[in-house]
């Protein structure tokens, strides 16, 4: 067993004691533009930043709004003053009490911690759900001898994978597995702890996303893995 990971790094990335730029916001509505929810049930990212500005993180932490934001950060891409908008929705949802968090997000992040992933499937259902998706790319011309390697020490990459994959759109594996395939690309997944979704971020849990996190970044070290592709 390796040493534990030194998580100081992570968790001064989590740092949610900053203004996240607020006071910088002018109003000027690029991000409401921008924004794919803008208008639902009267949602728009001002009027967080706003709240936000005015110490009035409470308010919006009682609010639905916080949820109705979909974290995709394209905001935050448009903002011309760089206010760090997804943040300040984070902060806002992390200031909520856990048991008040919307039913499948805190089932979703309570399965994850105990289990590995949102779906708790088990190691060997899992296993085989790969296996099974691995024979049908097979079939195809070029992929007869596509393998997907699990736990590969020495791997250069290892690869999460989103769980709606796993239980809804397992056609969606095949595509990075037919790159990986013709690049002849040396990669690898974890049979435990697989999930490549951060619920504590979802959820504005920090101390469950430096869980999860920690989790992936031991499997690296463990497997003596290069590189990590996180796909969410």
């Amino acid at each position: 067993m390796s040493d534990p990971v030194d998580l100081t790094q992570l968790e001064s990335s989590l740092d949610r004691s900053g203004p996240f730029d607020v006071q910088a916001c002018m109003a000027c509505g690029l991000c409401a533009s921008a924004c794919p929810v803008s208008g639902v049930d009267g949602f728009d990212p001002r009027m967080l930043v706003r709240l936000a500005a005015l110490g009035l993180e409470q308010t919006a932490a009682e609010a639905r709004w916080p949820w109705i934001c979909t974290m995709c950060g394209k905001c935050e891409g448009v903002c011309p003053m760089g206010v760090h908008i997804p943040d300040a929705v984070r902060r806002a949802r992390g200031l909520r009490p856990r048991d008040r968090v919307p039913g499948i997000l805190h089932k979703g992040l309570q399965a994850a911690l105990e289990t590995g992933n949102n779906l708790r499937l088990p190691k060997d259902e899992f296993l085989f759900i790969l296996e099974d998706v691995a024979v049908e790319v097979r079939d195809e011309p070029g992929f007869e001898d596509l393998r997907v390697p699990v736990d590969k020490k020495g791997a250069r990459v290892l690869t999460t994978i989103h769980n709606k994959l796993i239980n809804l759109y397992t056609d969606d594996l095949k595509h990075w597995w037919k790159i990986f395939h013709a690049a002849g690309e040396d990669w690898t997944v974890c049979s435990e702890n697989w999930e490549g979704t951060s619920w504590g971020y979802f959820t504005g849990d920090d101390d469950a996303m430096k869980t999860m996190a920690g989790r992936i970044l031991r499997q690296m070290e463990e497997l003596e893995v290069q590189t990590l592709l996180w796909p969410e």
